[in-house]
């Protein structure tokens, strides 16, 4: 029975290791990177959350190699301020892109629709792409202004991203705040 029980965690390590390899031989980070890079989003998300200022909630974060970067639309300069400085606080930061971009007007709930049909929209043409791997661009959209966030592999998939974007009905302007690994 114990023998059993060896053998199938010994095969769930392997299977998760295997996993783990192949996300880090995707992204040209070891897995030891990879690792890295994910506690360290984890601590600069919590960060973020104990941190009365700045609104988690609105803020999306990605790490690469420790650099990390911050996107989304927040209420104020301070906030976006703060962000940064909570997020340079943590242990493990190499560097941090602050592209949080400070809101205009506010939202409405007509608005909120229609900033959702277009990310939608905009996330289903980085799919159809074949100059983009939609699964590196994160997407998000305030009053019609489209923020394109992330790491990708080259300058071509950021030029083609910004390119499949601006081509979105209801897309007003497009933030490439996308960078390029290894960079």
């Amino acid at each position: 029975m114990f023998t059993r029980k060896l053998l199938a965690v010994a095969i769930a390590a392997t299977g998760l290791m295997g996993a783990m390899v192949s996300h880090a031989d995707d992204s040209k980070r070891s897995v030891g990177e990879y690792t890295d890079d994910k506690v360290t989003l984890s601590k600069v998300k919590t960060a973020l959350i104990g941190d009365k200022t700045a609104d988690a909630n609105e803020i999306n974060v990605e790490v690469n190699k420790g650099i990390v970067q911050l996107n989304g639309f927040v209420d104020s300069e301070k906030e976006k301020a703060q962000a940064e400085t909570v997020a340079k606080g943590v242990e493990g930061v190499k560097g941090v892109q602050n592209n949080l971009s400070v809101k205009t007007s506010a939202s409405t709930a007509g608005s909120v629709m229609d900033d959702s049909s277009v990310t939608a929209k905009v996330k289903s043409a980085l799919i159809d792409s074949s100059g983009t791997k939609a699964g590196d661009i994160k997407v998000e959209t305030k009053a019609g202004v489209v923020q394109l966030s992330g790491f990708v592999e080259s300058e071509s998939q950021k030029s083609a991203a910004t390119k499949v974007a601006s081509g979105v009905k209801g897309v007003k302007s497009v933030q490439n705040n996308l960078s390029v690994k290894g960079k």
